[in-house]
């Protein structure tokens, strides 16, 4: 059944090149679409891109960690847990958890302690994000460098690459992606393009 106008299946193309090209933050895409002419609400964008949330099969490959923590876990056992189910569910808070899923943390958390530890601090940073200060997240740095989880060591050390920008995330509370979303909009909308002409010199 075709999408009608307005309702946020219509936007879908818009929205996985968005998405793709880095913009994940729910609000700055529903701002876009809704200038686009979409009349639903935030909760109907949220549900739709929930399912884009889940890591690829490929970034959860470069967690060895997780994939060896869940081996320990389930053997010996008939319930097995897909390395990328697990990833996902380091970053959901409890409140975002159904049933079966909070079962699941509560099971790998019990059984494994290195899971209860990078859940931990994956929750600790997104917390960071929202409404950290500069001294939670050079302490939040420690102890992910302390904990001997490779995946979270790297992940430190790209933080360091470009600190400034990242300081800038946490303690700023503007974002560029109204820009990039009016940049896009440029690049795949045909109707807003405009043309440059350049004199011959």
């Amino acid at each position: 059944m075709q999408a009608r106008a307005g309702m946020v299946a219509s936007f879908h193309d818009y929205l996985r090149q968005r998405w793709e090209a880095g913009c994940r933050h729910g609000r700055t895409l529903f701002a876009e679409i809704r200038e686009l002419g979409y009349l639903g609400s935030f909760s109907r964008l949220a549900e739709f891109i929930s399912p884009w949330r889940q890591p690829p099969v490929e970034a959860t490959a470069e967690l060895p960690e997780v994939k060896q923590l869940l081996e320990e876990t389930t053997h010996g056992t008939a319930r097995q847990i897909s390395p990328q189910v697990a990833a996902a569910l380091l970053t959901k808070i409890r409140a975002e958890l159904t049933p079966p899923q909070a079962e699941i943390v509560d099971t790998l958390k019990q059984q494994c302690p290195g899971f209860a530890q990078m859940r931990e601090l994956v929750l600790g940073f997104r917390t960071i994000l929202r409404v950290g200060k500069l001294p939670t997240l050079q302490r939040w740095m420690e102890r992910a460098l302390k904990t001997g989880i490779h995946a979270l060591e790297r992940f430190v050390r790209t933080l360091k690459q470009d600190l400034s920008a990242v300081e800038a995330a946490v303690t700023e509370p503007w974002s560029n992606g109204p820009v990039e979303g009016h940049i896009n909009r440029l690049k795949c909308y045909p109707r807003f393009k405009t043309t440059a002409v350049c004199p011959v010199l």
